[in-house]
């Protein structure tokens, strides 16, 4: 691994992997829905599908036909803080991903009539999630647990932001999010140095620079947030404060979340789904943030069971706070989460990811023996210092269902406010 600056100051993370190949390249922007407000809410998406709808030299089948014509793929996403534009591709092949993808990023014309097209799109994919009770429950997790802080929106936006839209206003937000010190260009794979001179050719007149300003650190809120739809279960998100992406106590933390519902060993699974067969899906997960993060445990569930699963979860918690975890839980996970990150690292793809996200949005880069002996120092009294401090103030609750009734019935000692507030629904 070894990082570059391209003449105009646009960072280089290059990971040369001779045996390999492929060459997957990305373009890391630091922009996404937590730097929007309410009116401007979605647009960074919106900007990533745009980028793919035609340029000067390719119309959107065009992009799509080099692509398949090399064998290769091309994609982006867009996350609450950052957005990528990713190519995979055999490595003769790499010119051809670098001059479009670069075509992309700096000429995308954002015609009315695609823009028009484009947006219908989006609010069909909003329709779409809003469907899927599964999906919607955890947008409402971050809302109830964020009030009404950016890292609260929806990545998608919403009907009403989306609706004004028009490619002035995208182009504006490109001038200023899409900049040099908000860019980072990710290649690993059959690639070397010679890189190089291809991307001063292509980004070499890349030239908007400034400078952010400071974010606001987000306060945890103890909401509970019922949205009413017609479905057969109850899906219930339990959200608890969690750790930044720079936390020391970070892999403390993934390896608890492993134990807590991160796989099908983990205790919720096993004593929800496998002894007691309440739900057939059940699990926990930890995000990240720059600055703060979420731990949250899901539930689907019938609405006659919800508040025993509910109960149980709790009760599940109290005891690892009170109890701690075994040496041998720790021991198992610890394995555990060292086999997923090795096995992680196995394509290009995820090195380039690896890449990217770092000097992004960490500024450095930890070694896989860096990484391993992080993961080996964590100790049983990490574990439990980090479940009192959960445990220590009431959890955010999300319930998407057809009856918010069971939220009259469920631990009210763990929801600071008497009152369920109800958004929008059926």
């Amino acid at each position: 691994m070894n990082k570059y600056t391209l003449k105009n100051g646009l960072r280089v993370m290059i990971e040369s992997i001779p045996t390999y190949r492929s060459v997957s390249f990305g373009i890391w922007v630091k922009t996404g829905s937590r730097y929007e407000n309410l009116e401007t809410n979605g647009t960074s998406h919106f900007i990533e599908h745009m980028l793919f709808k035609g340029t000067s030299r390719h119309s959107a089948k065009d992009i799509a036909d080099r692509f398949d014509g090399i064998g290769g793929n091309v994609n982006a996403f867009t996350s609450k803080e950052y957005t990528c534009y990713y190519a995979k591709v055999l490595d003769q092949h790499l010119p051809i991903a670098v001059d479009i993808l670069s075509d992309m990023f700096f000429e995308s014309q954002m015609a009315e009539e695609e823009l028009a097209k484009e947006k219908n799109v989006i609010l069909e994919e909003i329709s779409m999630y809003e469907d899927t009770p599964d999906d919607t429950v955890h947008d409402l997790a971050s809302r109830a647990a964020y009030n009404d802080h950016p890292l609260a929106y929806s990545i998608l936006g919403t009907a009403d932001s989306l609706e004004p839209m028009g490619p002035d206003h995208l182009r504006k937000y490109m001038r200023e999010r899409y900049r040099i010190d908000n860019t980072v260009i990710s290649i690993a794979g059959n690639v070397g140095e010679e890189v190089l001179e291809l991307l001063e050719q292509h980004f070499g007149r890349f030239d908007i620079v400034g400078q952010d300003t400071e974010l606001e650190v987000p306060a945890f809120h103890s909401r509970a947030l019922f949205h009413r739809k017609k479905t057969e279960q109850n899906h219930l998100c339990l959200t608890f404060p969690g750790f930044s992406s720079k936390a020391p106590n970070l892999y403390a933390m993934i390896l608890l979340n492993n134990t807590i519902g991160g796989g099908m060993s983990s205790r919720l699974f096993q004593e929800i789904r496998e002894k007691r067969g309440l739900a057939y899906s059940v699990y926990s997960y930890h995000t990240s943030y720059a600055d703060s993060g979420l731990f949250t445990v899901y539930a689907g569930t019938a609405p006659k069971q919800t508040k025993e699963v509910y109960d149980i979860t709790m009760e599940l918690l109290g005891e690892l706070a009170a109890q701690g975890l075994s040496e041998a839980e720790l021991h198992r996970g610890k394995e555990q989460l060292k086999g997923n990150l090795i096995l992680s690292l196995e394509s290009t793809s995820s090195r380039m990811n690896r890449l990217g996200k770092n000097e992004l949005m960490l500024g450095r880069h930890y070694t896989l023996d860096e990484m391993l002996a992080r993961i080996d120092q964590v100790e049983l009294s990490d574990l439990h210092e980090i479940m009192v401090s959960m445990m220590a103030q009431p959890c955010a609750v999300a319930l998407v269902g057809a009856d918010n009734k069971v939220l009259s019935g469920i631990g009210r000692e763990f929801i600071v406010s008497n009152s369920v507030e109800e958004t929008s629904g059926e």
